[in-house]
């Protein structure tokens, strides 16, 4: 079984504890793909630069991050150095780690959004500029040929934003190569799109130890999700930037992922403990339907 292991980007998350982890289920013998975020490094950056990160607000009350060709410049250069980072670091426990962008070998591809729909003072816009995509597809067969090599796929944003063409004579059906040009897309989504696609395990793992019922609360930890009436719980549970962690569980679920878990990455061993059984666990049966059970039992059977 494969596990997807997201590190979050932000500043509270210490990723050498995930390594170290990572590198111990590789030694024996597990398949890894680790998916990366870099939200602080790129307002960072920014801010080096003398540019204000922008962030604007959907008409559902997610929050996101509003990329405009020069803060697509500097978030390329940022994810860049992020993705470097974890591969060095993998490198130097021993793991044969690679790097790519979801661009590179075209591993992740969907179409571009070029304006978003965002609510600003009460009321709702249309704002132009953006370089965003979300993702439709995912080359596994990249991923699996490099764990099937022994290397451990280290990916995240961007991702290549196409037109739905190739780039030369040849159809993509027939094996052309897709034309398309760098976006902005999240990278728990992106973790999910991979998890999913592999039908893998995904761990999101971030600054606290999973979703709570009060976030105010940690001892109201939501250790399992199994039930749509649970579901919906943890749909209600979910501020902030975990709302994102919770959309990308499920569609992880909803593409075939096995199951999602939610942990801290600070914690001993994080993702060991994890797949034991800390954080939030969301089984498929949380977000599947009757029918949707019953096609995947008998697939599995």
């Amino acid at each position: 079984m494969t596990t997807v292991v997201k590190i979050g980007g932000a500043r509270a998350v210490d990723p050498e504890g995930a390594l170290a982890d990572i590198a111990a289920l590789v030694e024996a013998g597990e398949d890894v793909v680790v998916v990366h975020g870099g939200s602080t490094k790129v307002d960072e950056t920014l801010e080096r630069m003398g540019i204000e990160p922008t962030y604007v607000e959907t008409p559902a009350g997610v929050t996101g991050r509003f990329t405009d060709a020069e803060t697509m410049e500097v978030f390329t250069m940022a994810m860049s150095q992020v993705n470097t980072d974890l591969v060095a670091g993998l490198r130097n426990q021993g793991v044969d780690a690679l790097g790519l962008s979801g661009v590179d070998g075209g591993l992740l591809t969907g179409t571009r959004k070029s304006a978003v729909r965002v609510v600003e003072d009460g009321k709702k816009k249309i704002k132009r500029g953006e370089h965003s995509g979300r993702i439709d597809s995912v080359d596994t067969a990249l991923l699996e040929t490099l764990l099937g090599a022994g290397r451990t796929p280290v990916t995240g944003p961007p991702m290549l934003g196409d037109d739905g063409s190739a780039a030369s004579e040849t159809p993509l059906d027939d094996g052309g190569v897709a034309a398309g040009t760098p976006v902005n897309t999240d990278a728990d989504r992106a973790a999910a799109a991979v998890a999913g696609a592999l039908g893998a395990t995904l761990v999101l793992l971030t600054d606290v130890e999973g979703v709570y019922a009060d976030p105010d609360d940690p001892a109201t930890l939501i250790s399992r999700v199994e039930t749509p009436a649970e579901w919906a719980a943890l749909e209600a549970a979910a501020e902030g930037f975990m709302t994102k962690k919770v959309m990308a569980a499920k569609e992880a679920l909803d593409g075939g992922a096995s199951a999602v878990i939610v942990a801290s990455a600070n914690a001993d061993a994080p993702v060991t403990s994890a797949v034991d059984g800390g954080g939030t666990h969301v089984q498929r049966s949380a977000v599947a339907d009757e029918d949707q059970t019953a096609e995947r039992e008998t697939a599995e059977q």
